[in-house]
């Protein structure tokens, strides 16, 4: 490990706490306090990084806006918790609410529902029960004038360097297959390369250019978009990672939506491409638009988790 990907490590821990407007300016100040203290003191980095402290209490009085209820011995703890709950525990209680009602012959729509009340509510008293519990332990704390820290922060707590590489590839990729899934769409509406009694039709109900396919197109084009502005960027931020899950949830609950109502494909090519005698189950249609929902509901969070280191 050299001297130089140690302070990197640290900034980048430090200004990942800190609103995106500043961390720029905040990253170059950190660097020269760091050289300019190593020089001076002809302390090595570890030693300055381990007296600085733990980025996430550095970073509140760089931001000038310290936790109030919950203070900064235990805000990082208290976030990491919580966001651990609400991007894992959470999405698995939904998702599995969701097949249990698929599973009890619902329909997907009303799963869906379902499963979105349930965030809205859980959720709502995760946020609540968490918080609550946190105060009350700094409350204590301070009246006994303690402090949340068992023991010495150093630089080996710092997580491991963010592979750049590889998560430039995995969005590279995503680019890719939404840009193909959206040129595959409008291609089978002008080719018509399905033939049915001599004639071309398309593969997908021609009903819905009259409406539900907007919004696929338009939630593909919209995860398309922001794959490349973060190509371009090199990082996902907060707020762009909250358009991107936005762009997923038009697309994914759209086609979830069309797939329950068996409205995806021509009805006519349907029947001549099974043969007589034979209908697709509705399984198909439900297991489908749960690995849609699932698929697009993991990349929204991975994109969440990016942002934040």
């Amino acid at each position: 490990m050299t001297a130089s990907s140690l302070t990197e490590r640290y900034v980048h821990e430090v200004v990942r706490w800190i609103p995106a407007d500043q961390r720029d300016d905040i990253a170059d100040e950190l660097r020269a306090t760091i050289a300019d203290t190593v020089e001076a003191r002809g302390a090595t980095e570890r030693e300055v990084l381990t007296e600085m402290g733990a980025p996430a209490r550095l970073a509140a009085r760089y931001a000038d806006r310290p936790p109030a209820l919950i203070g900064p011995d235990l805000f990082p703890v208290y976030k990491r918790l919580l966001v651990g709950l609400l991007s894992t525990v959470l999405p698995l209680v939904a998702a599995a609410l969701m097949l249990l009602d698929v599973a009890d012959g619902k329909s997907v729509g009303a799963a869906i529902g379902g499963a979105v009340t349930m965030v809205l509510t859980v959720g709502a008293q995760m946020i609540a029960w968490v918080t609550m519990l946190f105060a009350l332990v700094e409350r204590s704390l301070h009246r006994r004038g303690a402090t949340a820290r068992t023991r010495a922060w150093t630089p080996d707590d710092l997580p491991a360097p963010v592979q750049r590489e590889r998560r430039g590839a995995a969005t590279l990729t995503s680019a890719v297959w939404h840009t193909l899934l959206l040129v595959l769409i409008i291609w089978q509406h002008v080719a018509k390369p399905y033939r049915l009694d001599g004639a071309r039709a398309q593969v997908l109900d021609p009903a819905l250019w009259s409406g539900w396919i907007w919004p696929i197109l338009i939630g593909l084009a919209g995860i398309v978009a922001l794959n490349l502005i973060q190509l371009t960027t090199r990082d996902w931020t907060v707020p762009l990672a909250a358009v991107h899950a936005a762009a997923h949830a038009i697309f994914a609950l759209s086609v979830a939506y069309v797939l329950s109502r068996h409205m995806l494909f021509d009805p006519n090519v349907l029947t001549d491409f099974n043969g007589p005698g034979w209908k697709t189950p509705d399984a198909f249609y439900n297991v489908t638009a749960l690995a849609v929902l699932a698929v697009s509901a993991g990349q929204a969070i991975k994109r969440f988790r990016e942002a934040r280191r």
